[in-house]
């Protein structure tokens, strides 16, 4: 008689493994430990044989017989279900030992050996970060140079060209290594060439190597400039605004209690929330007494019911001793934090673009939430003021 879910269920250990029968061969092994798993039994060239399906309830009763009418189908073909599965489970480990992620992790610890570890260090995490999310688990034999672009236009796009490039000649010599291994027969990374951007672009310079940020911040520090503009200055690089939004806040979109900036976004006209961290704050609250009277916080010199120039970001960083063409402008506060927070800090993408105040489309249909992400921004951007701080101080 076939068996049943209820059946099945209530079997309990008898002290010694005993068989419950189904049908075709089918049958629950119930061990004297109480574990129940699933075996079928059959005859392959003159000889009795038996294969497991698993244990109950993982596999349930109409699970076991699916996998027992399939393995009856090979066995009518001539095929021994048990050799043909230990054939499916051997090409399945030879394709995760050749997938893009497996090849470059063993490329990474025989060729990067002797590098340094600060090195080897940025290596990974690029490939961890940019890479090994989208073509990890590809067969590299499989990968296509569109499937390669489309990792390195990710990167791009959040303004780290530099990275991009790097991730390209990281991705090349994986390829190389897995054609060298006789697991890949072409690169498709040299069909890449001259695909993406120049590394450096022509305008909004832009620091974005840790190592460079403390000096940087250091020659801000120092600027001789009247107390608003250092302000704005020392804010620049904790908010990673678009200048023209630094220049043009106003005391009635900060709300200091709650450590929050509310303001419309020109470029968008869509509302968005800034979470100030704690320095910011303390800047800012600074600076209240001195330009509370007026609309905004940033006033001008000489008319104070306008904001303050649009180049006098740029105008105080010159005049620190900092190159706004070939090192660092006003806008380049948002690549930097877009490059350090991914790279550095593990923030996800999407989070630090609705900081930037992106359009990010989403599931819901929206191309702009102020309020997504909002508690993963508040986390990150204190998390970014106290990773500023210790390069400073450093």
């Amino acid at each position: 008689m076939p068996l049943t879910d209820v059946a099945i269920r209530n079997a309990r250990p008898t002290g010694k493994t005993h068989r419950m029968w189904d049908a075709g061969g089918l049958y629950l092994e119930v061990t004297a430990t109480g574990s129940k798993l699933w075996r079928w039994k059959y005859r392959f060239d003159g000889k009795e044989k038996r294969l497991s399906f698993g244990h109950y309830p993982e596999v349930t009763l109409k699970d076991a017989r699916a996998k027992r009418d399939e393995a009856r189908k090979l066995l009518a073909d001539d095929v021994d279900p048990s050799a043909h599965k230990k054939a499916v489970k051997a090409a399945r480990l030879e394709s995760a030992a050749s997938n893009f992620e497996a090849v470059a992790r063993d490329w990474f610890e025989r060729m990067m050996a002797d590098k340094a570890k600060s090195h080897k260090d940025k290596v990974i995490a690029r490939l961890e970060n940019d890479v090994f999310p989208w073509l990890g688990e590809r067969p590299i034999s499989d990968i296509t140079a569109p499937e390669v672009l489309a990792c390195l236009r990710r990167i791009e796009q959040r303004g780290a060209r530099d990275t991009a490039h790097r991730a390209l000649q990281n991705c090349s010599a994986v390829f190389r290594y897995a054609v060298a291994t006789g697991k890949a027969h072409g690169n498709p990374a040299d069909h890449l060439r001259g695909a993406l951007p120049p590394a450096r672009p022509g305008h909004f310079a832009a620091v974005t190597e840790p190592e460079n940020i403390g000096p940087l911040l250091r020659k801000m520090d120092e600027v001789n400039a009247t107390f608003p503009v250092r302000c704005a200055l020392r804010l620049a690089p904790y908010l990673f605004c678009r200048p023209i939004e630094l220049r043009s806040m106003r005391w009635s979109e900060v709300h200091l209690d709650a450590a929050e900036w509310r303001y419309i976004v020109g470029k968008t006209q869509t509302p968005h929330i800034v979470p100030l961290a704690s320095q910011a704050v303390a800047i800012l609250r600074e600076l209240q007494p001195l330009t509370g009277r007026w609309t905004y916080v940033f006033p001008g010199r000489d008319d104070k019911a306008q904001p303050m120039s649009g180049n006098t970001v740029n105008v105080a960083l010159r005049r620190a001793g900092i190159s706004t063409r070939d090192e660092q402008t006003g806008h380049g506060f948002r690549a930097m934090a877009r490059t350090i927070l991914h790279e550095r800090l593990g923030v996800r993408p999407e989070v630090i673009e609705h900081q930037l105040a992106h359009s990010v489309p989403d599931p819901l249909g929206t191309a702009y939430n102020r309020t997504r992400f909002l508690d993963d921004r508040r986390k990150m951007m204190q998390e970014w003021a106290d990773y500023l701080d210790v390069l400073r101080e450093n």
